[in-house]
């Protein structure tokens, strides 16, 4: 693999840039593996790295139906933040956003990171409550998160609206300063590189037709290139995780819901962080080409079309221009949607089945863009081990069993 530096930069400049090698081979797909990941997305690319770095497990596939990056991980608003209320999810989230803390230096790739701060607006009396519940969580655990006035919110986000007879008035807010925004497509990018030069196989056009269980223990995986045996199998499937788990005979708690955003035409550097709001299940950043970024909450009807209603797109419009007129003249450039899995409790699902050798990755709702690296590594320990990591055991398929759930729900920024 070349590493970028000032030097290589310099030496392919002289060629105009046309000498640099592919990121990563497109190789034929071999009889046998020891790790089968199903799905290219961020998180299982990010799987198949740490199971090269750390478990020293390179005999491993990652089959993608389609291209690399092309479902969530390039469907979805970059924010990166740690600050939920349980004990269990800020130890999740916060291992993520420590791996994000030197991601591009470990990839030797820029994935853009940016730490502008995440800032959520309350509007009402139940809102400051469930602020000052979230802050006061965060701090028990070593997060940083803190409480804002208006007048704080606002000359933190000068574009921000506090006017008390707004629909939505601010009456305050929690900034947590280590969080920011990521470029999605890049982190895709920098671990299949990376998993690449270790020997990864990273098989693109590749669809998953069948799990192949014999005796109570999955062997392999049917695909539209034939069958691939497989020593343990990950499933980290997005949206399409139970119609992956179903061919294994699992039935998981999941539902798949669409999940829209948009972006605007690009303008100059106006907006300095990104604010979220739980009431209005809206939030806005600004991309470094200058677009603003809105995602809006999950359509209420369960679906796998990758259009949601516009219904929703014009709720999250309406409550955005309220508390940033400025950008009132704005034309919106295009709105996409992706499909994500949510379980009962708004916590993710990472650990082990009951076929053996089979393991899921899944349910992570409105949040697997910001886990990304701290789930790879979680589930590439899990995976190498045949045990789940100390930080991903308590989200195993068995809590919707024992009770033990970890309600995330109203501590999220946006509407599952």
């Amino acid at each position: 693999m070349t590493r970028f530096s000032i030097f290589s930069l310099a030496k392919n400049a002289m060629t105009g840039h046309s000498k640099w090698p592919e990121y990563w081979r497109s190789p034929e797909p071999k009889p046998a593996y020891d790790v089968v990941i199903i799905g290219g997305g961020g998180h299982g690319l990010a799987t198949a790295y740490y199971l090269a770095k750390v478990h020293k497990i390179t005999n491993v596939a990652v089959i993608e139906r389609g291209w690399l990056g092309g479902g969530n991980t390039g469907r979805n608003t970059t924010i990166c933040r740690s600050n939920y209320l349980y004990d269990e999810s800020a130890a999740l989230y916060d291992h993520a956003m420590k791996l994000w803390e030197g991601l591009s230096t470990e990839l030797n790739y820029n994935v853009m990171f940016s730490q502008r701060g995440v800032m959520m607006l309350a509007h009402n009396i139940h809102d400051m409550q469930v602020t000052r519940r979230t802050i006061h969580a965060n701090r028990l655990n070593g997060v940083d998160n803190e409480l804002l006035t208006p007048e704080q919110a606002k000359e933190f986000c000068p574009p921000l609206n506090i006017s008390k007879d707004i629909r939505y008035p601010v009456m305050g807010a929690a900034l947590q300063r280590r969080g920011g925004t990521a470029r999605h497509d890049a982190v895709a990018w920098g671990y299949a590189r990376g998993a690449d030069s270790m020997g990864v196989d990273i098989i693109q056009n590749c669809e998953v037709t069948g799990i192949r269980v014999e005796q109570g223990r999955a062997v392999g995986v049917e695909t539209s290139r034939g069958f691939i045996k497989a020593g343990r199998i990950g499933c980290v499937a997005a949206g399409h995780s139970s119609v992956v788990a179903s061919m294994a005979g699992i039935q998981l708690p999941l539902e798949s819901f669409p999940l829209q955003a948009l972006v605007s035409e690009p303008v100059k550097p106006a907006f300095p962080c990104v604010v979220m709001s739980n009431t209005i299940h809206a939030y806005i950043s600004q991309s470094d080409k200058g677009e603003l970024v809105i995602g809006a909450g999950t359509d209420q009807f369960i679906s796998y079309s990758q259009r949601g209603g516009m219904q929703i797109i014009e709720h999250t419009l309406e409550a955005i221009l309220e508390l940033f007129p400025m950008f009132s003249r704005m034309r919106m450039l295009r709105s996409w949607g992706g499909i994500v899995d949510v379980t009962p409790d708004r916590s993710p699902i990472i650990g082990k089945t009951p076929v053996e050798n089979f393991f899921i990755n899944c349910g992570w709702g409105t949040g697997g863009f910001k886990a990304t690296p701290g789930s790879g590594h979680v589930f590439a320990h899990t995976l190498a081990t045949g045990e789940p990591h100390p930080i991903n055991a308590p989200f195993g398929l068995e809590r919707f069993v024992n009770g033990r759930l970890i309600d995330e729900a109203a501590a999220a920024a946006v509407a599952h």
